[in-house]
Order: structure tokens, then sequence, then C-alpha cells
């Protein structure tokens, strides 16, 4: 505050509240107080004098140590953090005598700091007291009792992280063993400081009211009050006995306050916890001190019992339990019966509140300190507390929380048998206390958790069980020992009798009711398990940790240990009975149990057999899994009347055939009949009591009973169910394993497999059993020690069984409903592949595998599977190849299924036909296989690697599909004269759109290339590897890949395809979709830097010297991926010299075109050499334009040759002109010519094309005759032969023609230096005045006619490049020529114009061919006629004086008809195409579609109109502007544009660097709209939208403006935002530099502008008449109003002025046009003020703001002259046609 303030004049030193008090001390000769907390002054050094002996501070501190303290004072918590922080680093890194020097001041700052509000601050601080410590050492022990009060505070500070900084500081003070004695020398001081905060210190004087804020100082004072109760705490109970007793003063002046026991009633739980931790401790530690203050502690602590708050409960039941120990008499200072006790009910009924883990536990011992006093009567207490305790368990919060629920039935149970053990007497009182509890406590605690899960789940019955067993043992009947003194076996055993008297009269109460719920059943079935083996039940308990509170009662006549009274409950999980084994006796020894569950199962029996009880059933079943005793069976049996009958024969069988056992006799009578129940649904219990009943038989009597049970006809799901019993334990398993492995059971499988897929091949349209098909697969399924659980013998013919019907299935899988079938022998197979070991050494599996394989290899439109059935099938055949992989031989043998496989993939790929989507689907199955076997390892590689060999084609099969490739990929090279080739073509080949199946050659590739390529190779694959990794198991792939049969053919084929899709150029749809889903899928580099670089090469030179075509087509694209061309010797490695390749063959010729590039110069010298004597000695060489070729190879390399060998060259065809005039096919009908005819001439427009361009100066006068007479020739017979232009040769002659005319077109308009005097005078108008003449009269017309023959642009033999060459040549069209150019005349009916004959045939001809599919062609028409578009409006303007002036609308001109016309037909179709987007959605259009051409089309039509625009005159514009305004065209315009333009229109390809740069868009970029553009069309179309609105916005800028303004919101701020990012400053820009380049001068106006501020001044001065104009282009310029700003003036009236500025502003506001247009139309308008006409008073203007006319309609009374335009508005506005001034009627 006040850095900026003016200081007083000649105050050259700020100011300096250090440099005040100094002067004050040294005027007044008296020392400041000092600067500290005002309550605790103290002679220690922890305060920092303010100013005295500031220097000697200065000097004995550290300069950087003094700015931290400095820092350390301020109010800024940031700053404090951050210094706290560099504190403790400077203690850390300076030296101890640096760092001692700050002692004397850190007190005060450690004092204050410990205490701040921010805890952050806090934490800090401590961490660099720590620092502080470890570097000082014992230094600081002078400080110690000006530390230690803030210091234990601190230890005791509610915020964790602070705390534990502080304790870990005062560790790393004091050692374990001196901490007490430190404490004990600063408890003095540091009780003061505590005592001070807890019994004077307020929320107000520990912070600055006027500062700090109420909220902060009361957390302050609140966390200052708990860390001080809790220093307390800590201090007393630190310190040693003996200095305790020296504070009892103290400590009885601090209890003897009244405000400290008001913290016992705060507000705050964390101040009330802090008040009985320390209550706790007390009594503990200070006990006389606790006894002399009982009449307080009692009440307070005591009458507390109902806070339940979650920090404050534990710490108060803790001081409740040591103020009873503690104070004798302290039920004598409260009345237990009114305050405690009530409270205490109160919070046992209500659960403990929530807080039952942390309240219950206390229970125990605070009942067994309650006096006799406090409990009598001793029944009625107990009926209270346990009805009280008990009835928590129905609270919501016990119902819904475990860990409650579980708290209060242990904290019940304990005290139970705590009071039980307490009563054992004889006594009246006694006996009925033990009745009250058993009868009313805890038989009905059992009872109400039998229906409740959450208490069965609990501690209750292993407690209960528990407690029972102690009273057996006190009763006797455990023998482990006699009783204790005292105990009465009598007693005990009295509630043994009676509490199971009472359980059996309640259980037999519940099963006997009907209504009864099965999880009450349940609960009972639990109780009695628990009670029969207590371990079988592990509690989540267990896993907690349990409060476990051991009291050791005091009282000499109890004889309860206190292990009895802490009860610590551990269950661990007991091991299951076996089967086949006796039961063995439960823990309670007492007969009881058992005839319970005898009752229970016989009343459960009888419920089964007389009503049918389902639930019984379960019960039984339950009672029977842990009770299956001989003498149960026996009771159970005696209950059946059909036991007592026994006179049916067939028992009589059964009892001979099985030995008496009644568990036998009741399995075979009974559970057998209800297993085979038909309407019985859930059957999973019976087979428990099957097995329950197993328990009690032998393995042989087993066996024979499962058998039995096997051969009955029960469900499979029953049988399932016992085979998965069986399997459940390793003891079930070794007594069912003759049964499991025995005839009956397999027998019995085999037929159901059988049956199942009989049913399913029949497909009867029903659903599976799965229970079925689950049993089919556990029985092939399941293993144990590496054996079958059934006989080996049954799986086999099982596993054949599935395979037979799979491969039946498949061959009808047409008929759609075999998929279930499908399914389940997939679900099976899968199974079992994937959990038995060896189960591919089974001939029929490995069967198996190979039909689920083929499966999932096949298009599912042959197989009709679906999606899921797919990934099943795919599941199952990867288990299967590993279990192969993993336990087969390295060898892969005939019939094997890798073998098998590999041929059957093979005979797909060459004699079915694949489509896309079938190739895919088999590549996708085949790279499954590829990689499981790769992800085994090096046998994996081994196997795949022979999979590859028996899977590759032989050479003869390889040459077979390759000849079977369609042959047009000839077009692309050839056109782009990078091979000759001289194959005759046949028209019915080149028509051939394609098929929807792929040529065998690309889907055998395909898939070899997928296999060949892993990911892991990367963009470093070296030329000899097959793939790289950088571990071994990589390199061993690579290994085992490179292996494989014929791997560098492989490669060769793979490239050849490769080159082959390249060159097809998506000539054909499918072709297109392959290849991109081929470099999806292998990127085109992996596939060159396949195998071995130098065998490859050397494979692909002898194919292409052998073949040609492709094959040298495919070695260039190797030697180009290889960087071979820069390798020296490649070539000569090759073919040694260049005299090897001649004579020429055509093979050879394409070698040789790919292998110049390579060459050395001294290998091409040599090879031009051998190529021009083959032309000199054409008469005796037949290859004449081979060697023309080859010579065109090297020149076009750069090669350098001798110009009189080019002259010799050039002679020799001028001979072949005179001898061989065939030779040049001059008027030839190129339908009839062979290729090498075609060849011969294309070489030689080649040649004259080079020369002209490259080597002018050795053309003489006789060679240009030939020359340019040659070329008319060629173009005249390319003129007559469009119809052949099907023929890729022809249209190689055509192109090449177009080329040569370029090349000369090029010359004649600059000719190279020093060429010109060369040539003959005469030459160039020759050029000029014939040749051109010649040719545009020839190829103006050719588009047309090409149209016309081919009028299918989509067709095969569509000749694109042709156009393309011909658009080229044509842009070259001199304008002379196509205004008078010899079109046949072509009119349109009624089409109304004003343009010479000429013109509108041109228009009319060239104009509809906008709309042609061929993007060549538009863009030649768009350059032809936009060289025109300019001299149009001239036309225009000669008619337009008879234009009428009437007072009728203002007259509207429409531009050129023919160009309007292809406008509505485009626009109809763009809105078609974009009728589903709104303005600014972005339209993705595909390049060179239909929608493409039409978009394109309407876009071009629409830059001409904008250049016809552009050249007219004012007034004329405004009438084309007023028509497109009437006819909406432009509307519609620029809704599509905003359609057509990208969101973000950046130019593509800025780098980098261009990032810091200026970010290049389509706007500021200019348009290139070349015909024979390939790359980059995607972004054509958004440039070229772009262009069309700049130029809209530019040339149409009013017109826009009102279009802006009429559109709703959402558009127009679309439009604003987009105009005003990415147009305005671009327009802005150029409108000012136009201004600046400007050569327009007015008299007497002059025009400045200034870029900076986007303004122009026009300043205008007549005579004494000075004005200024300022005009401001807006940042959304045009889209915003242009303001007019006034500057000087002089002489001009002041409405004078404002009429001028208002005609000025809108001059530019409605004229289209640029400024300059703008300020020149307002001259005029002032001109004519001057020269004396008169303005028009409806517009106050002179010339007319739209159309630029003069006021010429006069009123016949008033004579005032009026504007046309003006007059009907007003008329038209006013409804009346009176004059505006004089009111009379206009006339």
């Amino acid at each position: 505050m006040g850095k900026n303030k003016q200081r007083t004049k000649g105050n050259v030193r700020p100011s300096s509240s250090g440099r005040a008090a100094e002067l004050l001390a040294r005027e007044s000769g008296a020392v400041p107080g000092f600067v500290g907390f005002g309550n605790m002054a103290t002679t220690e050094l922890g305060y920092v004098p303010a100013v005295h002996g500031a220097e000697e501070i200065d000097n004995l501190v550290d300069a950087d140590f003094r700015l931290v303290l400095r820092k350390l004072s301020k109010r800024d918590t940031v700053t404090k953090l951050k210094a706290a922080q560099e504190f403790g680093a400077m203690c850390q890194q300076r030296d101890s005598d640096v760092v001692k020097g700050v002692l004397p001041y850190w007190p005060r700052i450690y004092c204050k700091m410990s205490v701040d509000h921010d805890r952050r601050v806090r934490e800090a601080t401590q961490q660099a007291f720590e620092q502080l410590v470890l570097k000082v050492r014992r230094s600081l022990a002078p400080y110690l009792k000006s530390l230690m009060g803030h210091w234990l505070l601190s230890q005791c500070d509610t915020y964790a992280p602070a705390s534990s900084a502080a304790c870990q500081a005062f560790s790393a003070a004091f050692p374990p063993s001196k901490q007490a004695e430190a404490l004990s020398f600063c408890k003095d001081e540091v009780l003061t400081v505590l005592q001070d905060n807890l019994l004077k210190e307020t929320a107000d004087t520990l912070s600055d009211p006027q500062s700090v804020p109420e909220e902060e100082r009361e957390a302050k004072f609140l966390r200052l009050l708990t860390s001080s109760l809790l220093g307390v705490k800590r201090l007393i109970s630190s310190l040693p006995q003996t200095e305790t007793h020296s504070l009892q003063d103290r400590l009885t002046h601090l209890l003897s306050q009244a405000k400290f026991w008001k913290y016992s009633k705060h507000q705050t739980p964390q101040v009330r916890g802090a008040f009985f931790e320390l209550m706790s401790s007390l009594c503990e530690h200070s006990p006389v001190v606790v006894q002399a203050e009982a009449a307080r502690v009692c009440p307070t602590v005591l009458l507390a019992l109902d806070d339940t708050d979650p920090m404050v409960l534990p710490p108060l039941w803790e001081a409740v339990l040591h103020t009873l120990s503690t104070v004798t008499d302290c039920w004598s200072h409260v009345n237990a019966k009114k305050g405690v006790l009530p409270k205490l009910w109160s919070l046992l009924r209500d659960g403990g509140k929530g807080m039952a883990t942390s309240l219950h536990p206390n229970l125990l011992p605070f009942i067994s300190k309650l006096p006799s006093e406090v409990t009598a009567p001793d029944l009625d207490f107990y009926t209270t507390f346990y009805s009280s305790l008990i009835q928590g368990l129905s609270r919501e919060r016990a119902i819904s929380s475990p860990s409650e629920s579980s708290a209060i039935v242990v904290s019940s149970v304990e005290c139970l048998r705590y009071t039980l053990l307490q009563n054992t007497g004889e006594e009246e009182e006694h006996r009925l206390i033990r009745t009250m509890i058993i009868q009313q406590q805890l038989l009905p605690l059992i009872d109400s958790a039998l229906g409740n899960s959450s208490l069965q789940a609990g501690p209750l019955f292993p407690l209960v069980t528990e407690m029972l067993l102690s009273w057996e043992k006190r009763a006797g009947l455990q023998n482990l020992g006699g009783l204790s003194e005292g105990e009465n076996e009598v007693v005990f055993d009295r509630l043994l009798s009676d509490f199971w008297e009472g359980l059996r009269v309640m259980l037999a109460r519940h099963v006997s009711n009907e209504e009864l719920e099965l999880n009450e059943l349940e609960g009972m079935a639990s109780l009695l398990q628990v009670m029969q083996s207590p371990d079988s039940v592990c509690r989540k308990e267990t896993k907690m940790k349990k409060r476990s509170v051991k009291i050791c009662f005091s009282e000499p006549e109890s004889s309860v240990s206190p292990e009895e009274v802490a009860v610590t409950l551990k269950h661990p999980q007991p091991e299951p009975p076996e089967l086949g084994q006796g039961s063995t006796e439960g823990v309670l020894r007492s007969w009881h149990l058992e005839e319970i569950v005898c009752q229970q199962a016989q009343i459960s029996y009888s419920y089964v057999d007389e009503k049918n009880s389902e639930r019984h059933l379960v019960y039984l079943s339950l009672l029977l899994q842990t009770f299956h005793t001989p003498r149960v069976f026996t009771r159970l049996l005696a209950t059946s009347e059909e036991e007592k009958l026994k006179a049916k024969d067939d028992q009589k069988e059964v009892e001979g055939v099985f030995p008496t056992n009644p568990a036998v006799h009741f399995l075979l009578e009974h559970v057998v009949l209800w297993l085979s129940q038909e309407d019985r649904m859930e059957t999973s219990y019976l087979v428990e009591m099957v097995f329950s009943c197993l328990r009690c038989c032998g393995r042989q009597e087993t066996t024979r009973i499962l058998n039995h049970i096997t051969t009955m006809d029960l469900k499979w799901a029953v049988l399932l169910q016992i085979i998965h019993k069986a399997c459940a334990d390793a003891a079930s398993l070794q007594a069912c394993s003759d049964w499991l492995k025995g005839s009956v059971l397999g027998e019995r499988l085999l037929g159901l497999a059988e049956e199942l897929c009989e049913a399913g091949l029949k497909g009867s349209g029903t659903a599976p059993d799965k229970d079925s098909w689950a049993l089919i697969s556990l029985a092939l399924s399941q293993y144990h020690n590496n054996e079958p659980l059934i006989g080996a013998v049954y799986v086999e013919k099982m596993i054949e069984k599935l395979h037979g019907t799979l491969s039946a299935a498949k061959g009808l899988s047409e008929e759609g409903d075999l998929e279930p079938l499908v399914c389940f022998i997939c679900d099976v197979a899968s199974t079992f592949f994937s959990s038995v070991t060896h189960c591919l050494l089974l001939p029929s599996a490995e069967e198996l595998l190979l039909t689920v394989f083929t499966l999932t290899a096949q298009d599912r439109t042959l197989t009709h599977m679906s999606d899921s059935l797919l990934r099943k099938l795919s599941h199952a055949c990867q288990a299967g190849i590993l279990s192969l992989v993993h336990h087969s031989a390295s060898e892969v043998k005939e019939g094997s299924f890798l073998y098998s496989a590999a041929f059957w993939v093979k005979a797909q790929l060459l004699t079915s036909s694949l489509g896309p989507n079938g190739l895919q689907v088999l590549v996708v199955a085949v790279q499954s296989l590829a990689d499981t076997l790769r992800s085994v390892g090096q046998r994996g590689f081994s196997l795949l690697s022979q999979f590859l060999s028996f899977l590759t084609p032989s050479q003869s099969e390889w040459i077979t599909i390759r000849r079977a490739l369609p042959p047009q990929w000839v077009r692309a090279p050839l056109l782009s004269g990078r091979l000759s080739v001289c194959e005759q073509p046949v028209m019915e080949v080149w028509k051939l759109r394609g098929s929807s199946r792929l040529p065998a050659h690309l889907s055998v590739c395909t898939l070899l290339a997928r296999l060949l390529y892993t990911p892991r190779a990367g963009p470093g694959a070296g030329a000899g590897d097959a793939v790289t990794s950088d571990d071994q198991q990589g390199a061993a792939e690579c290994s085992q890949m490179t292996d494989v049969k014929d791997f560098k053919h492989t490669v060769c084929e793979l490239l050849y395809a490769q080159q082959w899709c390249v060159e097809m150029d998506s000539s054909l749809g499918l072709v297109a979709e392959y290849h991109t889903m081929l470099k999806e899928w292998v990127p085109m580099d992996t596939v060159h830097h396949l195998g071995p670089a130098s065998e490859v090469l050397t494979t692909l030179y002898t194919r292409s010297i052998e073949e040609g075509g492709l094959w040298s087509l495919t070695l260039g694209s190797y030697i180009h991926n290889h960087n071979l061309a820069q390798c020296p010797g490649t070539v000569q490695s090759l073919c040694g010299s260049p005299d090897s390749l001649f004579p020429l063959s055509e093979s050879r010729l394409s070698t040789l075109q790919v292998l110049c590039p390579c060459l050395t110069p001294e290998e091409r010298e040599r090879l031009i050499a051998l190529a021009t004597a083959g032309i000199l000695n054409w008469q005796e060489d037949n290859s004449v334009s081979g060697c023309v070729s080859v010579l065109l190879c090297c020149l076009e390399v750069g090669s350098p040759v001798d110009e009189e060998l080019l002259h010799a060259v050039l002679a020799t065809m001028m001979e072949w002109r005179n001898s061989k005039e065939d030779w040049f096919l001059f008027s030839s009908d190129l339908s009839k010519t062979s290729t090498t005819q075609l060849s011969l001439s294309v070489e030689m427009m080649r040649f004259l094309s080079w020369l002209v361009t490259h080597s002018s100066k050795i053309i003489t006068g006789s060679h240009w005759d030939f020359l340019l007479c040659s070329m008319l020739a060629w173009l005249e017979t390319a003129s007559d032969n469009v119809e052949c232009l099907w023929n890729p040769w022809v249209q190689l002659f055509v192109c090449e023609c177009c080329e040569l005319i370029v090349r000369l077109n090029q010359f004649f308009t600059a000719p190279p230096p020093g060429v010109a005097d060369l040539m003959p005078s005469e030459l160039t108008a020759e050029w000029n005045d014939f040749f051109v003449e010649g040719i545009y009269s020839l190829m103006l017309p050719l588009p047309g006619r090409i149209t016309e023959a081919f009028a299918e642009p989509d067709d095969p033999l569509f000749p694109l490049a042709v156009l393309r060459s011909v658009g080229v040549a044509l842009t070259y069209v001199p304008l002379h020529h196509l205004s008078h150019n010899s079109l046949p005349v072509r009119f349109v009916a009624d089409q109304k114009t004003n343009l010479p004959e000429k013109l509108q045939t041109l228009l009319n001809t060239l104009s509809p061919l906008l709309l042609f599919k061929a993007r060549p062609l538009q863009l030649t028409v768009y350059h032809i006629l936009d060289k025109v578009m300019p001299t149009l409006p001239e036309c225009d303007g000669e008619g337009d004086n008879t234009k009428s002036d009437d007072d009728r609308e203002e007259p509207c001109l429409s531009p050129p008809a023919a160009l309007m016309s292809v406008l509505s037909t485009c626009e109809e179709l763009c809105e078609t195409i974009l009728s589903g987007l709104c303005v600014g959605e972005f339209a993705v259009v595909v390049p060179l579609s239909v929608e493409y051409s039409c978009i394109l089309a309407y876009l071009l039509a629409w830059k001409l109109l904008l250049s016809f625009f552009r050249a007219a005159p004012s007034h004329l514009r405004v009438q084309y502007s007023l028509y497109l305004k009437k006819n909406k065209t432009l509307h519609k315009l620029l809704l599509h544009l905003f359609r057509l333009m990208p969101e973000n229109p950046t130019y593509p390809g800025q780098g980098a660097e261009s990032a810091a740069k200026e970010t290049k868009t389509f706007f500021t970029e200019s348009l290139s709209l070349d015909i024979d553009k390939r790359c980059g069309i995607e972004h054509e179309l958004h440039h070229l939208a772009c262009s069309v609105y700049y130029s809209t916005v530019q040339d149409l800028p009013a017109m826009v403006r009102l279009w802006w303004t009429s559109q709703e919101k959402r558009v127009s701020h679309a439009v604003d935002k987009f105009t005003g990012r990415y147009v305005s400053s671009v327009l802005s820009a150029q409108e000012i530099c136009s201004v600046h380049a400007s050569t327009q001068t007015f008299d007497s106006m002059t025009v400045k502008a200034r870029s900076a501020a986007r303004e122009v001044i026009a300043t205008y001065s007549v005579d004494d008449i000075f004005i200024e104009l300022v005009i401001q282009l807006p940042q959304n310029y045009p889209l915003g109003s242009i303001v007019v700003e006034s500057g000087r003036r002089v002489g001009v009236a002041v409405q004078q002025w404002r009429n001028w500025m208002l005609q000025l502003s809108t001059y530019l506001t409605h004229q289209n046009g640029s400024i300059m247009e703008g300020l020149a139309l307002w001259k005029t308008n002032v001109d004519k003020r001057f020269e004396g006409v008169e303005d028009c008073t409806i517009c106050f203007s002179v010339i007319h703001g739209s159309n630029y006319s003069l006021p010429k309609k006069a009123c016949r009374t008033c004579k005032k002259k009026f504007h046309s335009a003006c007059l009907y508005k007003w008329f038209t506005s006013s409804n009346k046609s009176t004059c505006p001034l004089c009111r009379e009627t206009f006339f």
C-alpha cells in the first residue's frame, strides 16, 4: 500500500518502521517494549526485540536466515508455508554454527506458527523444527522451556500429519529413555501454558478480531482446547510416578475450576472426547486427585452415558470403567436408579444408537463392577438389562449392519454366561434368575434368530454351543478334569436339561407349523449343525479385529477365571466328512442333541409322507448331511409304514442284494422314489440325501447302489448332479471311482450322446436339453490324474459321434435350424480341448478339430451361423490348437490336423471364388491359428514353418493364378510413360467391370503376407529379415519363417500382387476395397522388407528379363524402396554391362526402362550409343521404337548427349517421313493399327517434345516445318479416331500429341534465352496465324465429341486421361480464337441474349459440359469460359439504352442465360445433396463421386458468374444484382457455402515451423485449379468453396450484408463468427492495399489509407470548400456497416455536410463494389451538386444509391425532379400517387 504514492520533495529514502522506531529510541532515550504475546511474558529468550540490538541481530544471523525469518512473520499463508519449507531446507544444508545463530529468535516464531490456522503451515513448521533439531542437537537445551509447551500441544494436534511431524521432531531431539526426563524438566512451564489455554484464553484473545474472521478464530480456539486437554493427558501419562505427585497441587487447582468441568458438556465432540480421555488418564495416574474431586468426577462421567457421539463414546466408557475402579464410593455421588440406569436402558434398547461395536464390549466389565445395592433386586435388574440388550437387535441399524448385530449378540451371550456363573447357588433368587435367563432370554433369542438370516450367519449359534460345552464341562460330562471349588454339578446338569427341553419343544413347534418358511427350517438345521460340530462355521468376525475387554474380578468369592469372562471365538474351517465313513461324535457329549435330531427327522418325514411337503424334505436333507448316523436312519425307517409291512417281493430281493443297513434301506425305499417323481423340479437336496446315505456304506456297496440308480429312468439332470457330487472331493471320488469308470455309466452316456446328435440333425425345432449336453461335456472334460472320468473307450466313441454329427451338420447348414446342435457340440468340444491334457492323441479328436476350424474359416453367408456361434467355434478351435501344440510331435505328419488344414485352406484359395468378406474371414481364421502357434514358443515356430510350407502354392500353381489376373493394370504405367508394352488389347477385356470375386493370386498373397508379417516388426526392419524383434523369440521366429519352402519366390509373388493393385489405380471397385484391406493388415514397407534382399532382387530381375511387364515395375519399386539406386554396382551385379540387354525385346526394354535411373553415367553413355546405332541403322534393326524409347529414358534422367547425335536422329526421322510415311500414322484408322506402330509414333512425339523443351537450339527451319506439320497431322488423326479412344494405346497417342502441343505453346509464349534469334523470322507469325488456328479448330470440339462417344464416365472404357491432356492443351487457347471459333452453331429456343452468335454458340456448347462427371472436363470448360467472361458485359452494355425509364420497378438484367441454366440445374442438385445439413454443419463429400461433380460444377459456375460480375460496369452490376436477388440465387449459394466450407479452414501441409508464423488458411492462399492435379483433391472442394465465398463478399458485399441481416439468430451468429475470424482481416487488408495501389485519380479529391487503423481518408476540395471524410472498416467487414466519420470541413453548411456523409455511408453500404468505387460514386454526386443539378428530395442525393441514375421524373405542379426508383418506392409504400412535396397527383 502506498508504493506508488508521490513522495515529499527531497525524500529519497523509502519509509521504514524500523528506522522510525530507532529514531524514537534515540530522541526519547527509551527502548520500546517487546513484541509478542501479551499474556505470556517471561524472562526466557522467547521474544525478539523490535528495535534494540537490530544491528547485532544482523551481525549474528545469516542474511538468508534473516530473510526467511521475516517471511515467517508475514500474515500470508502461502508466504509462511514456503518460508517454512525454505527454513527446513536451509537448516539441513547450512553449517550448524550458522543455524545456531537462529535459536534465540526461533521460540517466538515457533510458538506462533505451531498454532497457525492453516494446517499445512503447522505441518511444515514441525518438519522445519525437526531439521533444526537434527542440526543443533544439544544447543537447543537453553530454549526448551520456552518451546516445550507448544511442542507438546503440537504433538496433540487434531491434524494427524502435523501431530505426527511434531512427535517425529520430539523423537529426533530425545531418545525414548530421555523423553520423560525432558518433560519433567519443563513440566511447570508446560502445565502453565496448558492451564492458560484451558482457563484464560478465548477465541478473541488468541486471534485479532479486527483481522481474523470469526469462523477462523473459533476453529483455532476449539483446536487449542482439544490439544490442551490431550496435552495434559500426555504430560501426566508420560511423567514418572514421582513427578506426577509433584504436580498434584497444580492438577487439583485445575480440577477445582468450574470452567474446566464445563468442557464435559461442550458442544464440540472433539473437546468432550479429549476431556474424557483426560479423566481416564487422571484416574489411572493420579487417583488421589480424582478421589478428592469425586463429587464432581462421578456425576460428570456417569451421567454422560447417553452421549453417543462417535468421537466421545469410546473415551467416555473408558472413563466410566476407570471411575468405577478408582472411586470406591462413586455411587454415593450419583443416583443409579434415576440418573444412570435409565440412560443405559434407553441406550441399549436403541442398539447403542449405531455405536454397538464400541459400546457393547464394555457392558460385561460394567455390570461386573456394579455393587449389590445398585442391582438389587437382582432379578428385576437382570430382566430389564437383558430385555433392553436383546431388544436392541430389532433396531434398524442393527438389522442392516452385521457388525452392529454381531457386537450385540456377543455382548448378550457373554453377559448371560457371566450372570449364570454368578448365580449357581441353591437359593430361590438364583434359581429364578437361571430360569429367567433360559426361558425368557436365551431361548427367545435363539427363536428369533431362526427366521433371521443375518443372526443365523452371526456368532450366536457358535456362542451358544460354546456356552453349552462350558456347562457340560462343569456338569462333568466332558471328562476334562474335576470341578473348581464351589461349583455344583447338579446345577449345571439341571441347566442343560432345562435348555435342551426348551429347545426340543421350540423346534418341535416350529417343524410342525405348516406355514413355516424355508429359511426358518434352514436356520433350525444350521443351529443343529453348529451344535454338532461348532468348528463347521467360519464367522466373519474372526477376520476382523475384535476388541476383547479382559476384566479380573477382585471378589474372592467369585470362582470365574478371567479367561472364561473374556471370550474369544475362533472357528477354523472344518474338513467335510468323508464319504464311506461313519460320522464321528459331536463335540457336545449330551444325548439330548441326537434325540432332538431324531424327533425333527421323524416329524419332517411324516410331513413328507403324508402331505408331500417340499420344505420338510429339504429340511430332512439338511439334517442328514450332518447327522447320518444309524440311529437316525433306524428311527426314520421305524416311522415308515412300508418298513413295518415288508411284504413285497421286490423288497426282499433288494434285501438279498444289499446287506442289512438302515441307510441303504432308507435310500432305496424312499430317496430313490422321491428322485424318480416326474413333477419334481429341484433335486439337488435329494442328491445330497443320497450321498448322506452312502456315507454309511462301503466302496463296493456304493458302486452297486449307484449302478442301480444309473439304470433307473431318472432325469439327466439328476445324473449330472450325482456325478458333480461324486467329483466334489477326493474322498467321494475315490469311493465312486468304480462306478464312474464302469460300463453301466459309460453305456448310458454313450447312448445319450447318440440320442442327442440324432435329434439335433433332425432339426425338430425344440431346444435341446442343456443338462444332457452338460452331462456329455462333463464326462468328456473331467480328468483326474490324467485319466478320464469315465472309461477311455467310451470317451473315444463319443468324440467320433460328435465329429460325425458336426460334419453332417455342416452340409445341412443352409436349413438354418441346426445352430443349437452345433452350438452344444462346440461347447462340448471347447471344454474337452481345454481341460483334457492329451485329448488330440485320439484320431477322432483331430478330425473334430479340423471340422471346427473349417467352420470358423468360411463366410457366414455360406454357413448361416450367428456371431455368437462363430465366437464359440473360434474359442474351441484355439483351445484345440493349444492342446495340439503342447502335446504333439515337432513334425507335421500327413493326415494330421495342421497338414489337413493347410491343404484345405490352399484349396479354398485356389479353387473357390472368394469375395473380400470371405477372404477376410479365412485370413482371420488362419491368422488366429498362426498366432496360437507363435504364442507357444520354439515348438510353435517349427510347426508354423511346416504349415506355411504346405500352404504355399507350387511354381506351376503360381504361374496359373498369376496369368488369371486381369490385364487392366497396363493402362496406368502405359499412359504415364513408365513402361512400353506392346500387347494387343481386346475391347472386351477393357469392358470388364470386375466381378464380386477376387482373383486367386490376390487371395493367396493376402493370406501369406498376413502370416509372414507380425506387428512386432518395426519400421527399421532390415532387408535380410522376415520380421524384426528385440528378443530371442522374435529372432527364432524370423529364422523359422525364412526356412519356409521357396520363401524368396513367395516374397516375389507378394510384391507382384502389391504392384498389380497399385497399377490398377482403383480401376475396379473390388480391387480398391481389397487394396485398402491389404494396407490395413500389412504395411506396404513391410512386404518390401520380407526375405533376403539379394535373393529377392535377383529373382525379380530374372523374371523381369523373362516376362517383362508388371515384373519390371515390381523390380523398379523394390529398387526404389530399398534405395538401391544410390548403391553403386546394383545393375552391374544383376546384368553385367548394358550390351547384354541388346538386341532389345519387349521384356528387355521394360527392364531397361526401370533400371535406367540406377545406371552410372558411363553405362548410360554406352546405352545411348547402342540406342542411336539402332535408330540410324533402322533398315536393319527391327526394334526402332525400343531404341527411341531407350534414348528417351537416358535423356530424361539428364544424361549429356552430343548435339550432332540429336541432329542425326532428327534427320533420320525426317527420312522416315519421306520413305516410311505409314510409320507416322497420318490419316490412319487407329482401330486397325498395331500397338508397335502406335508405340513408334508415341516415341517420336516424346522425342520431339523433349527437343522443344531442352534442345530447341538445334531445330532449324526445315526441322520446324517437319515438327509443326507432323504435329498438326497427328492431331487430325486423333480427331478422326475419337471412337477408338477406348484403346489405351490410342489414348497414349492422343495424350502425347497434346503434350507436344503444350510444349510448343509454352515455347512460343516464352522462348528460352537466345533461341528467338536463331528461329526463322516468319516462324512465330506462322504459328500464331496458321498453326494455332488449325490446332484449336480441331481441339475445341474434342471434349464434346468425346463425351458424345463415351457418355458414361464410370465406364472402364472412358478416356479420362485424354480429357485431362486435351484440357491442359485447351487452357492455352487464345481469347481471339474463342470469340471467333468455328464450332457448329448451337442456339436454345426462347433464350434471351445480347451476345454475338460465336460467343453464344461457345457458351451453349461448353456450359452443359460443366455438369459432366469428369473433373478434368469440368475444369477445362471453366478455364475456357473464364477467359471470355470479362468480355460478355460489353454486349449487355451496348443494349443498355433500350431500357425504359418509366416509373415502374427497377429493371433487372440476367447474366448469360446458358450459364444461369447450368447454375439452376446445379442448384437443385446441391439442394438435394445438402438438404439434411444445417448451416454450420460440415458436409463430407467423397472425392470424384457424383456428389463431388455436382458441387464442383455449381461452384465453378459461380466463379464464372462472379468473374462476369466483376468485369461489368457499375450500372449493369445493379441490374445483375437485382436479378440475383429476385431469383434468390445468391441466398441459396450462401447457405450452401456454409455447409461446404470447413469449420477450420486451415491450409493443409503446414509443418511445426509454420505454427510460430501466421497460420495459412484457404482464404490466405490462392486456389489452384490445375486440370492434371492428382494429389490434394480431397481438399479442393473446401478450398474452392472458400474461394467462392471470398469472391462473393468481395464483389457483392451489399447483397451478402443484406442476406446476413435477414437470417435467423443461429445462422447469423455462425456466419458472423466464421467471417470475422477468417475472412474479414484478409478482405480488409486487401481493400486497404487496393487503395494504396490504386492508380485511379480524381479531380479535386485525394484518397489515403491507414493499414493499422483499417481506415480510408478521402479529402475533397473545390474553391473555398474543404471536406475530409474518414471511412472506418468494421471488425466483421463486410457484414457490419462501414462507419463514415467526420473530419475537417471548411465552407460547408452543417445540413449539407450531414447529407453528404449520409450519402457516402449509403453508397458504401448498398453498392456492390470496392471502397474506391463507392468514393468515385460519391464524388460524382457532389460534383453534380456543385454543377447545379438538384438532388432528389426523397433520397437527398443527386445520383441514386443503387442504379446511379439522375433525377429525371418531374412533377407537373412543383416542377421538382425525382429518381424513378425513389418515386416507385414512395408510391408503393404510401399507397398514393401524389407528389412528395406538393401532394398533387403525379402524372
